[in-house]
């Protein structure tokens, strides 16, 4: 069984066409298949079009989210619903091309858990072009995971992996990420791109920089990559170093018999300590907290790999 999972918003002018071309490709392969499309609370007619398609074809399954949740909950919501040994997640977009699942799968089949695509050949501006690079970059060499493209929407996944590993927030980004730090074999490969063919892109420019805080949070969430109070001791350790020289260097010149009055050097020295040491108390206390809800490492064994992802948001509605 292969479930393709499909989130959107606001993509009514490509789904006939996508919806076609997916039956096509697994027609093909000749599997046993499910096409769950999760409508992040469009504002126009992609409901009624997948309802359409519901009644079209008995490999369809429609989950409409109330409200716009964002992709990383519409995805959370397709992962909890899909019965295939293998799960796909693709845009609705059509940049991404449906005849590259038997790659994926192939992939899959010869021992990767996790397949994600890499667009080599990205057909966007460079305005999106370069700040991805930038991220992808910045991502890699924090997370010690090296794929050239974190964000490629078009991936493959044994159902393990998708059933051990939660997706909340914007941290559809990081799920190579997060599977790598439970211990899954990740590879990327390439993948064809194409222009945007109907509407606009629902992302801005601001999803770069929060992705680099989801990027810090993914790190002290997981306590894969570094500790809290290493984190925040390393800023408090340098701020108070370079406070206190002054204060000896004047403590010296106090000896020696100088006079000693308040000057602008000596209150800057005072303040970086006193944050220094408000740094090093976050940071004291981000680690006790940390160490209370300790995450449980993920089992492999086969009575224990369903793992519950998040609650669906707010509710669903599920046809079929």
């Amino acid at each position: 069984m292969i479930s393709v999972v499909v989130p959107l918003y606001n993509e009514e002018e490509s789904l006939t066409e996508l919806f076609d071309r997916l039956e096509s490709v697994m027609a093909e392969l000749g599997e046993e298949y499910e096409l769950i499309f999760i409508d992040d609370g469009s504002v126009d007619k992609s409901l009624l079009i997948l309802r359409d398609l519901y009644e079209k074809s008995s490999h369809v399954k429609v989950l409409s989210l109330r409200r716009n949740y964002g992709k990383s909950a519409a995805l959370s919501v397709g992962f909890k619903e899909a019965k295939g040994d293998i799960v796909i997640t693709i845009d609705a977009d059509l940049q991404d091309d449906p005849a590259e699942l038997p790659v994926l799968i192939k992939k899959i089949e010869d021992g990767a858990d996790l397949v994600s695509g890499w667009k080599r050949d990205r057909q966007d501006p460079w305005t999106k072009r370069v700040p991805s690079k930038f991220f992808n970059s910045v991502t890699s060499l924090m997370s010690g995971l090296r794929l050239h493209d974190f964000n490629c929407g078009l991936k493959a996944y044994r159902a393990e992996v998708v059933k051990s590993i939660s997706v909340y927030g914007e941290l559809h980004r990081f799920i190579p990420v997060l599977a790598g730090w439970e211990g899954f074999r990740v590879e990327e490969t390439q993948v064809r791109h194409f222009k945007r063919k109907y509407g606009r892109s629902k992302y801005g420019g601001e999803r770069f920089l929060n992705g680099f805080f989801d990027l810090v949070t993914v790190m002290f969430i997981t306590r894969r990559a570094l500790k809290p109070l290493h984190f925040f001791g390393r800023i408090a350790f340098v701020l108070f170093v370079v406070g206190l020289i002054p204060q000896i260097m004047f403590l010296f010149q106090y000896l020696g018999g100088a006079g000693l009055r308040v000057r602008p050097i000596m209150l800057a020295g005072f303040v970086l300590i006193i944050v220094s040491l408000q740094i090093g108390s976050i940071g004291l206390l981000a680690e006790l907290f940390s160490a209370r809800s300790g995450q449980e490492p993920s089992y492999t064994l086969k009575q224990h790999l369903a793992r519950d992802s998040q609650q669906s948001p707010g509710g669903s509605e599920l046809a079929r």
